[in-house]
C-alpha cells in the first residue's frame, strides 16, 4: 500500500522527488507518515482538506481488504 500511496502523491505534486512515505505496521493499524515539500503541501491537503480526505478514503478501502485500519499523517 505504501507504493500505491506514493504513486498517487507523486502524480499530484510538482516536486515528486521530495515525496517520502514511511509505513508503520501495527497489529491492527497501519500508519502512513507523508512528507512533501512545503510548496506542495496545499496540493496534498486540498481545498478544505478534500484531497487529504479522499486519500484517507482510498487507504481505508485498500486496508479493509487486509483487515486493518489505516491512518494518514501529513507531516511538515
Amino acid at each position: 500500500m505504501k507504493e500505491f500511496l506514493e504513486f498517487i502523491i507523486k502524480h499530484l505534486v510538482d516536486n515528486p522527488d521530495e515525496v517520502h512515505v514511511n509505513e508503520i505496521d501495527g497489529e491492527r493499524t497501519i500508519v502512513f507518515e507523508l512528507r512533501v515539500s512545503q510548496e506542495d503541501m496545499g496540493k496534498v491537503i486540498g481545498r478544505r482538506g478534500q484531497t487529504a480526505k479522499s486519500l484517507r478514503t482510498l487507504l481505508a478501502a485498500a486496508s479493509a481488504k487486509i483487515g486493518k485500519r489505516s491512518v494518514l499523517e501529513i507531516l511538515e
